[in-house]
Formats: C-alpha cells, sequence, structure tokens
C-alpha cells in the first residue's frame, strides 16, 4: 500500500516571464486531458533521499521551464495556449511498507500505477486549474524510491520530457545547466509559412485507422468491452541482430524502391516488423482483415534548417504504414513488414512534414483531432484502439538512464500504465548494452500467445 504524506505546489524560485505562450501545431494535436505517465526507480539509501533537496532543485528547474508552471487555456479554433502564470506544479512525497523487491521488475500495470500521481481529470471537462507536472516521490521500506511523473503531453514530447528530467537531476547534484542545455522555448519556429501551400499529399496519418471487421474475431461491441493486460519483455542485442539477419534475408538491395536502395533494414524497422507480426498472429483474425501501424517521428533533424537541439515542445508528427492484409503480415517474408514500416518513416520529408502543418493550420477547428482513441466519428462499439491495428512509441534513443539525481542511475525506467489494445512503448533495457525492453498492452486472451510467438521466431 502506497500513502501519500504530504502534498506541495512548487513555484520558480524566481520571478518568470507572464503571459501567453504559443503552441504549435505538433502541440495541438495532443489531448489537454491527457498527461503521459513515466517511472524512475532508484536503489539508493534512504538517507539520501532527501525530499527538501528534490523540491529546492524542481522549484530551480522551473525557472528555465516557466511554461509548465502554466496552465493550459483555449483559444478561437479549438487550440491551446499556456498561461504562464507562475501557478505551480505539484509534487507529493509517499511512503510504502513494502520493499523494492516486493514489486520485482514491474512488469504489470497494478505494480506500477501505485508510484505514479493519479491526475483526476474529466475528458471534456475544464483545464484551466489542472497542473500540467506532477511528481510523486515514494520511499520504499529498503530505502529505495521511485520517482512517478505524469506530464501534459501538450507541453512536451519524449526528447523534450527526458531533458527536462535529466537537466533537474543535475540541478539536484548542484551543478549548472550548460548553455546548449537551456531549452528553446519559442515554438513559432514550427509556425506554418504563409501563404498556406495547401494540402500538397493526402494525409492519411490524420485519418481513422483500419476497422475490425464484423467477422473477424467477434462481436464488435464484445470485443470493446474485452480486458486488457500489460507486459514487459526484454529483447537482448543478440537476438535483436538475429532479427536483423532474418528480415534482410534474401532481399536484392538493387530491386528496392531507389529511395532505400542498399540499405539495411534498421533496428527500429526490423523491431516494429517483428511485433507487428507477433501481434497480429496472436490475435488470429481473418486474412482479410486490414491493418495497419501508427508511430511519430522524430522532426527535429528532419527539418531545414534543423530545429534547435534543446527544443521544448513537441518535436514529433504522426505517421502511419501502408494498409496491409493480416494473411499477407502473416505469410510474407518479416522484409515485407519491415519495408512498409521503411515507407511510413520515409515519406516524412521536410516538404511532407510541412504540409502536414499547413494541413493542421488550415483546420478550423482541431477538436477532432484530440479524440484520445484518435478514432474519428466510429459509434462507441468499434473504438477498439489497435484492434486490427497497433500504436508504437518509441523511446530506443533516449539517454533515459541519465537521470542521476545524487544517487545513481535509476535501475528501471519506463512508461505508466498501458490499458489500451495494440499500444506499445520500446524502451532501452537498464543494462545499457544494446538491449532493448517491449511494454505492451494487448486484449487478455491474446496476450499469452504474443508472448509465445514472440520469443519462438528468434
Amino acid at each position: 500500500m502506497v500513502t501519500i504524506t504530504s502534498s506541495y505546489t512548487v513555484i520558480p524560485s524566481e520571478a518568470t516571464p507572464k503571459g501567453p505562450l504559443w503552441l504549435s501545431e505538433a502541440d495541438q494535436l495532443l489531448s489537454p486531458w491527457t498527461h503521459t505517465p513515466t517511472l524512475y526507480i532508484y536503489k539508493a539509501s534512504q538517507k539520501h533521499m532527501v525530499f527538501e533537496k528534490m523540491r529546492d532543485s524542481l522549484s530551480k528547474i522551473l525557472v528555465h521551464y516557466y511554461p509548465l508552471a502554466g496552465r493550459l487555456r483555449w483559444i478561437e479554433g479549438g487550440r491551446l495556449e499556456v498561461d504562464c502564470n507562475e501557478k505551480g506544479v505539484t509534487l507529493l512525497e509517499a511512503e510504502t511498507t513494502r520493499a523494492l523487491d516486493d514489486y520485482g521488475e514491474f512488469e504489470t500495470n497494478e505494480g506500477i500505477k501505485k508510484h505514479i500521481p493519479k491526475i483526476e481529470v474529466q475528458y471534456g471537462g475544464p483545464i484551466d486549474d489542472m497542473p500540467l507536472f506532477v511528481v510523486q516521490l515514494t520511499r520504499f521500506s529498503c530505502g529505495g524510491f521511485s520517482i512517478g511523473i505524469a506530464n501534459s503531453h501538450v507541453l512536451f514530447d519524449g526528447v523534450s520530457a527526458t531533458r527536462f528530467v535529466n537537466s533537474w537531476a543535475k540541478i539536484a547534484r548542484e551543478k549548472a545547466l550548460d548553455k546548449e542545455e537551456m531549452p528553446f522555448l519559442d515554438r513559432t519556429i514550427l509556425k506554418s509559412r504563409k501563404p498556406l501551400m495547401g494540402s500538397r499529399f493526402d494525409h492519411p496519418e490524420f485519418k481513422p485507422m483500419p476497422r475490425l471487421l464484423a467477422n473477424s474475431g467477434g462481436n464488435l461491441a464484445e470485443i470493446s468491452k474485452k480486458k486488457t493486460s500489460f507486459a514487459s519483455l526484454k529483447l537482448t542485442k543478440e537476438q535483436l541482430l538475429k532479427l536483423k539477419i532474418k528480415a534482410n534475408e534474401g532481399i536484392n538491395m538493387v530491386q528496392v524502391q531507389e529511395h532505400v536502395a542498399g540499405r539495411p533494414y534498421s533496428r527500429f524497422e526490423t523491431l516494429v516488423a517483428h511485433i507487428w507480426r507477433s501481434v497480429t498472429k496472436a490475435r488470429q483474425r481473418d486474412i482479410l482483415q486490414e491493418t495497419a501501424v501508427g508511430t511519430v517521428a522524430d522532426i527535429r533533424n528532419r527539418m531545414n534548417p534543423p530545429l534547435p537541439k534543446n527544443y521544448f515542445g513537441n518535436a514529433i508528427l504522426r505517421t502511419v504504414t501502408p494498409t496491409c492484409l493480416t494473411g499477407d503480415i502473416i505469410s510474407k517474408p518479416l522484409s515485407y513488414a519491415a519495408q512498409n514500416i521503411r515507407e511510413a518513416i520515409n515519406k516524412l520529408t521536410e516538404e511532407y512534414l510541412r504540409s502536414q502543418l499547413d494541413f493542421l493550420t488550415s483546420q478550423p477547428q482541431l477538436d477532432w483531432l484530440k479524440n484520445p482513441l484518435r478514432l474519428v466519428e466510429l459509434p462507441a462499439e468499434e473504438q477498439c484502439l489497435g484492434n486490427p491495428n497497433i500504436i508504437i512509441g518509441c523511446w530506443m534513443s533516449m539517454p533515459v538512464y541519465d537521470a542521476d539525481f545524487g544517487w545513481g542511475k535509476p535501475v528501471y525506467m519506463g512508461p505508466g500504465p498501458l490499458d489500451a489494445d495494440g499500444d506499445i512503448i520500446i524502451i532501452p533495457a537498464a543494462t545499457g548494452d544494446g538491449s532493448y525492453v517491449i511494454a505492451i498492452c494487448l486484449q487478455t486472451d491474446h496476450l499469452e500467445a504474443f508472448k509465445s510467438i514472440f520469443y519462438e521466431e528468434i
């Protein structure tokens, strides 16, 4: 049992700029009622867990990241901006009578959710007094502790969030931030150029993904109510190498599309392809069932000129694979799925990304894009996120284990509870040896089959 012992509102330690902060169209894609949960675990001695030190360092880092201490508010067109008003962030202190080892490797939602702050929000409700960053520090009986975070996804993506936590940790170690570590807050760098160029491309990433066929696995109303379960699977560096060899086996690179000629499939393309095939096999849908993979890509280095390295905000935009048939994903070589993943990523040229931003800017209202299920105007019983599709979040290259607050690096870092069917996040393993952890949520009926299939093909 976890008990909250105190709650604080933390404001910047110095006066900060007031007034509105413009949010880019990439920020506008996220729901204001959605907070991204993450969890850091430390095996430090209890004597090093100084709550006041964490609170003071948080107050100092907010001077540089002052928009976090503000509040979201609606403006014209179903859009959002940040009111930088220093209302502050929430810091919770908690304790548990259980030892860290009692939680294993935090492989279940139940083991995770108690250590991440719960934000009471109502979808569609008011947002003007909702904190944008909430953190819970939980002390274990053994002396270890956890840092559970819930931050507004409207404010930042995974890269920005990781940089924020790592900078907070550096200040907690009483070290000053370097110039390049200071956040770049001006999001107008992503503003669409005038006049708008119009929609130069079709943008399937803003359309509903394939629907589940009525004859593909049962009654839709019943399927939408089925329970889901969470699992965390480790893939070693050696296992990933075997998959890459398999994905690139027998491919005549001369025959591959010209823009990818001669380049073997990457770790990301290979791993997502393998996950897609394994999930598809586990679900046992009709071979004519359509399926796709949705993901996002970091656009910082895809723009010309590149965005500042320390850009603070959502520098991610959506992409989706071509629609494929379940039968093809299962029966064709791994390279078939990998090639479809590659096509989704490679189309994200600067011209395509600018077209995305122009398309969003041209929309008189953006409310329809904030649907947390990413499915527009579908009956409730058909809103089965991820089924028959999957949604991939990739943290593969993020330095998530650099968050040293003065008592060493975390022994575990991962996402909060995943409870939507087909929701998947790929994370580097704590070993730092090129291994990865796949955090995945599937319908409970499919999860065990997925685990078996995932490893038997390696």
